[in-house]
């Protein structure tokens, strides 16, 4: 073969193949059939590499006359997984959008801060203490979680009403609350609360019968709480940490009651919402961080409206305000 020469046409050719002859014409088609694979396996090479898949990032060789442009660098597994969980947050944030605006709400609710890291300290509020309250270690009473966070607390008690369009409602709009039960309201649908704990909520401790506990000696409060506490372990799962006597009335014995089945906490409420209004403990008349904020599993033959009415009223109140609803079981 003779030296080789180097033209824009004619690259890595002979002398003898690049004047046309016959032999050369034939040793070409071979030579042009070899370097038709060896492109075709770079170009793809080429391709994998810009699409992250190649190594090293550099400079892919520019066409004569333009400037070297760099490849786009590969793409690492964190920031894809960054990718993938804020396209996640997108979706979920829109799914929430189109939920408000299916359930007629004024506004979209806000989304709550992670739960904190460090617990709050629970305490029995001021002026709710019983005798050796602390002394004998009984479960804290409180209204108000201490935090800064703007964040209230949904809570609901009872369980006589078991509207399937309150537990879609609060699942298509992934706003949390924490529930109350009385066996003789739940008894004749476990199933529904069963579904209810299968969403996500807590299911907790109130009362088998619903009775004025101070009025009923040690033995039968005592019935009453841990006879309840073992319905929910069989028919839920568990046995709760939260009890909340009935009417917000209890005494001593109701605490050491409560006590001895298991129970932590005794949380009560600062605000009740109704279908069609709001009622308060405090003379401010408002909302505060941390607030539990009570209401009732009730329908039409107890409200002016439905259990789906008193969550928009609920929810557009809090909204409004620029408090988020959180999940209690998170702050205890």
């Amino acid at each position: 073969m003779g030296p080789v020469v180097q033209n824009d046409d004619n690259r890595g050719c002979s002398q003898r193949s690049c004047r046309g002859g016959r032999t050369g014409v034939r040793r070409d088609r071979g030579r042009t059939g070899i370097r038709g694979a060896l492109l075709v396996l770079a170009l793809s090479a080429l391709a994998s590499g810009c699409a992250g898949g190649g190594g090293g990032g550099g400079a892919v060789r520019p066409a004569p006359g333009q400037q070297p442009r760099k490849a786009a660098p590969p793409q690492a597994p964190a920031a894809r997984a960054l990718h993938a969980y804020a396209g996640r947050l997108r979706a979920a944030q829109q799914a929430r959008v189109a939920a408000a605006r299916r359930w007629g709400l004024r506004g979209v609710p806000l989304t709550p801060p992670a739960p904190p890291a460090h617990k709050p300290e629970i305490t029995t509020r001021k002026g709710f203490e019983v005798d050796d309250h602390e002394e004998l270690g009984l479960p804290p009473v409180f209204t108000t979680v201490p935090t800064d966070d703007r964040v209230v607390f949904l809570t609901v008690d009872d369980g006589a009403e078991k509207d399937p369009a309150f537990l879609r409602m609060m699942n298509e709009l992934k706003v949390p609350y924490t529930a109350f039960l009385s066996n003789y309201l739940i008894k004749d649908d476990y199933g529904y609360f069963k579904k209810m704990r299968d969403l996500g909520v807590t299911l907790n401790n109130h009362t088998l019968h619903h009775p004025y506990l101070p009025a009923l000696s040690y033995a039968r409060q005592k019935r009453e709480i841990c006879g309840m506490q073992e319905v929910m372990r069989e028919r839920f799962g568990e046995r709760p940490a939260l009890f909340r006597p009935p009417y917000g009335n209890y005494d001593q014995d109701t605490l050491r009651a409560a006590k001895s089945c298991g129970v932590r906490y005794a949380p009560l409420w600062d605000e009740e919402v109704f279908a069609d209004h709001w009622e308060y403990r405090e003379a401010d008349q408002d909302l505060h961080p941390g607030d539990i904020v009570l209401t009732h599993f009730r329908g039409r033959g107890d409200w002016k409206g439905t259990m789906p009415g008193m969550v928009r009223r609920f929810l557009d109140k809090v909204t409004a305000k620029g408090y988020a609803v959180a999940r209690l079981e998170d702050y205890l």
